[in-house]
């Protein structure tokens, strides 16, 4: 495609993203009005203040693509300011609510409020003036760079932050744009900047990577590295997860609703199954264990995740942080074992978070497993509970639009991707799960549900010793036992911390006095004596969870997993 076309796409796209919101502000502010649009639940300034925002943008695309847009007499500075208010007047309103019920029109305001900063930065991009204003490519500065990272940045917070809401525009328009603008760009860059290999490293995974992974051109991966191999340490295998090939659904199904062999157990045990994602193009055309690949389909590497920042959610420093990908791949998956340890850094970890909604370049490379759509059984303790509840989401990373936060749709996708070491401590989830393993290996040790004891929703910390409520915050899906420490594989943790009731993993540092001293009284020797299964998942090994059951993960080696979550 010529450049003048992946322009005037662009142009287009964000002119009928003006007109839309203009549209939608007046249908808001008249009161016989037939049809009010989400955004009449918003205060009125702030549609209104909206809809002057949008009006001054559609007057700089009406002047395109003849005109220099700094001859129209506009403030871009004030332009941008009102913008930047919008988006965070709208974002404070999220505090007042649990993510999941965060009403729809302030996500929206905050979207529409993105797609237009979008735009407005994009109709001040210089390579793009340039070649609209003098019919000529200049060479591409270091500011174009800067200013093409903000501009995806913005859709990406609005994608991370805001679940990109909008029936008409939202998560389709925000990757419509990024789709366009990635093509754009590859168009306007030198073939030196577009050639570079991502970075220099034996295949083998025996010889240190460099230090950086560059960005790299599109296919330009296929004769590139893959992660190391390289394993820390190896927990042994003490109980091992029975291991079947390739269940079709009716035969899974028949496992699920065959009664357990022993009368003591209230649920289907846990299984490895292999085979299921041999034709994955994720392990296949398209592979997930080459750094250069997963740089192709984030934008070369700028698109915005959220890591996690810390050993373990409940450790004390424990802390979220927007980057990068391609910095979360040079700094914690790459070089994990060398610079970062020794510059003191934390671990990185992008885990349970929706990056196939958020980057769906990926999620071609995946299929459903056709096991997701059988019926399977209950929580074992639940059937006089009443109905199961939905676990919470992290803040910023889960449920990032409607359908995702409606917790009846299923399976719900979640990516796990980061360097050796990284831990997911001894929890239960209220899903049954197929755990797959796309890249390296993972240990996991499982605890039947029926040790819980009680509802997990219900006070009391059982045989699993759950935590109960920390600095007024329920943490009751996950134990106060750190495997790691008992098994004696990991030094003991700091003080623990509480996560927020959205499961964000963040807040006081408070803990309840009473729960220590229950630990301190010889808990450890009654909490041996628990049965257990554990496993080590290969790639290309699927690992089914039932419902309710407390799992310890612990990646072995860089590592990437898709959970997939159904009832």
């Amino acid at each position: 495609m010529e450049i003048e076309d992946c322009i005037d796409l662009l142009i287009v796209h964000c002119s009928s993203a003006i007109e839309q919101i203009l549209s939608e502000c007046a249908d808001s502010l008249e009161n016989d009005s037939a049809n009010k649009p989400v955004l009449v639940s918003c205060s009125e300034p702030m549609v209104e203040l909206l809809q002057r925002q949008a009006l001054q943008l559609r007057s700089i695309y009406e002047s395109q693509p003849k005109t220099d847009t700094e001859k129209v007499s506009i403030n871009y500075g004030l332009l941008r300011k009102r913008l930047d208010d919008l988006i965070e007047d709208s974002y404070t309103q999220f505090y007042a609510f649990p993510f999941h019920e965060v009403p729809v029109c302030w996500r929206q305001l905050y979207t529409d409020a993105s797609i237009l900063k979008f735009s407005l930065l994009f109709s001040q991009w210089q390579p793009v003036i340039s070649i609209l204003t003098e019919g000529k490519r200049g060479s591409v500065a270091q500011e174009d760079e800067e200013k093409l990272n903000e501009m995806i940045q913005v859709l990406d917070l609005a994608l991370i932050l805001a679940g990109a809401a909008g029936e008409r525009r939202g998560r389709p328009w925000i990757d419509k744009a990024l789709l366009m603008l990635e093509n754009l760009w590859l168009a306007v860059s030198s073939p030196s900047q577009a050639s570079k290999e991502p970075y220099d490293a034996a295949e083998n995974g025996e010889t240190p990577p460099a230090k950086k992974a560059r960005m790299s051109a599109p296919n330009s991966w296929h004769n590139t590295p893959s992660f190391s191999h390289h394993e820390p340490f190896t927990p042994p295998v003490k109980n091992p997860i029975r291991r079947v090939h390739a269940l079709s659904l009716e035969e899974f199904q028949t496992y699920l609703n065959m009664p357990p062999e022993d009368p003591s157990y209230k649920s289907p045990l846990p299984l490895v199954i292999t085979g299921l994602t041999d034709d994955w193009p994720a392990r296949t055309t398209n592979p997930w264990k080459k750094p250069a690949y997963l740089l192709s389909r984030t934008f070369q590497g700028r698109r915005l995740v959220p890591v996690e920042l810390g050993r373990s959610y409940v450790d004390a420093g424990w802390t979220q942080q927007l980057m990068k990908f391609g910095q979360f791949l040079d700094d914690y998956v790459i070089n994990a074992g060398r610079e970062c340890k020794e510059e003191g850094k934390p671990t990185g970890y992008l885990a349970q978070h929706q990056l196939f909604l958020q980057i769906p370049q990926l999620r071609n490379d995946i299929l459903i497993p056709d096991l997701c759509y059988t019926v399977p059984p209950k929580h074992p303790l639940w059937h006089s509970h009443g109905q199961l509840t939905s676990q919470p989401a992290k803040v910023g990373s889960d449920s990032e639009d409607d359908e995702a936060m409606d917790d009846t749709v299923f399976p719900q996708l979640n990516a796990w991707f980061g360097p050796p070491q990284t831990i997911t401590p001894l929890h239960t989830d209220p899903y049954h799960n197929l755990l797959v393993q796309v890249v390296g290996r993972k240990y996991l040790r499982l605890y039947p549900s029926w040790l819980s004891g009680t509802h997990p929703n219900e006070k009391g910390g059982g045989p699993m010793h759950a935590r109960g409520n920390e600095g007024g915050i329920n943490m009751g899906n996950t134990s106060r036992v750190d495997i790691g420490v008992l098994e004696g594989w990991d030094s003991p943790p700091s003080t623990p911390i509480a996560t927020s009731e959205e499961g964000s993993k963040e807040g006081s540092s408070e803990v309840n006095e009473e729960e220590e001293d229950e630990l301190e009284e010889g808990w450890e020797e009654e909490f041996r004596k628990l049965p257990y299964w554990d496993c080590i998942l290969e790639e290309g090994d699927t690992l089914y969870i039932p419902v309710g059951w407390w799992h310890y993960v612990r990646s072995l080696s860089v590592s990437f997993s898709v959970s997939f979550w159904w009832n």
